[in-house]
């Protein structure tokens, strides 16, 4: 325990050094919501600097909306929470999230979502490679930076299943930015991570091991989704229709051109370095816009449902 004290006091130290407040807390906003005059010529959509979003990186700087005939915005956030309180205050219509995610917004905000589409959103643990830990089990009494009612935290929750450890032996740490989450590895501060790609790449170069990879779990977290009060107005139904058109149409061309082919808007739009964009696995593919599997869906409610009890 006493380890944990101070690599915790490292944590706060690390934080503080880079400006970024982290809370322990769910981060959502749950006053009244604060709805905000909108402009409703343009989708607002949040968007976080991961390679989920890269097909709508792509639409929107190939011209793809416009081809379309649909003026967006996509709005960059850091962390989920933040563009949770985005879309609770009326900044921006849809999000890029995750289904545990999205589903904790409704139950904690009552702001309803509409899923439009599940994303091609995948995440892989990497460990500090000084830290020894070549298997699962040996994350006993170690630090798992993730981001709190999120996929991250339901494939922690897996990994320390799979190992047979006892949960109140594996500290969850709540890193929200994946960035900073990506700084503690460079740093020796963190023992294990969640990441998505391209960061997941990044910590791949710095030699970290991959411990899990969410593929290995048959699971599809990622989510495109739009608050359902907007869905009645026949307009906004029919600029979503012109986002997965063009969303459908950067698929086919990142999948014809492969993804190390947008280097540029993976380092303008992500913040990372070219080196990352060359290293990125070849075989990644995006599918058309297709609606969530239920499964992955009741998957993120049955493990919400487990948290209330806890």
């Amino acid at each position: 325990m006493k380890r944990i004290f101070i690599i915790s006091m490292a944590v706060i130290a690390f934080l503080l050094a880079c400006g970024q407040k982290e809370t322990s807390s769910e981060g959502v906003q749950t006053k009244k919501p604060v709805r905000v005059k909108a402009d409703t010529t343009v989708l607002h959509l949040a968007v976080t600097p991961t390679l989920d979003c890269l097909p709508l990186f792509v639409a929107k700087d190939q011209g793809l909306f416009s081809h379309e005939g649909v003026r967006v915005s996509l709005k960059m956030y850091q962390a989920q929470m933040d563009q949770d309180t985005a879309v609770v205050r009326g900044r921006v219509e849809g999000l890029m999230t995750d289904l545990v995610r999205a589903e904790y917004l409704q139950r904690k905000t009552h702001t309803r979502l509409q899923y439009v589409s599940a994303t091609d959103a995948s995440w892989q643990m990497v460990t500090y490679k000084n830290a020894r830990i070549k298997q699962k089990r040996h994350l006993q009494d170690k630090m798992i930076a993730m981001s709190r009612y999120s996929a991250t935290d339901l494939l922690a929750d897996i990994v320390i299943a799979e190992a047979s450890l006892d949960s109140g032996n594996v500290f969850k740490i709540q890193i929200n930015d994946v960035a900073i989450r990506l700084g503690m590895l460079q740093n020796g501060i963190m023992d294990a991570l969640l990441l998505p790609e391209p960061q997941a790449t990044a910590a791949r170069q710095l030699g970290s091991p991959v411990l899990f990879d969410a593929k290995e779990a048959d699971l599809r977290m990622g989510v495109l989704a739009f608050r359902q009060d907007i869905m009645g107005n026949s307009y906004r139904q029919q600029q979503v229709e012109a986002v997965k058109k063009a969303y459908n149409a950067a698929c086919d061309t990142i999948n014809r051109r492969g993804v190390r082919s947008f280097g540029d808007i993976i380092v303008k739009y992500c913040g990372v370095k070219a080196a990352v964009v060359d290293s990125l696995p070849k075989d990644i593919k995006y599918q058309h816009v297709q609606s969530p599997r239920q499964s992955d869906i009741e998957r993120a409610q049955r493990w919400l449902d487990g948290q209330n009890k806890r």
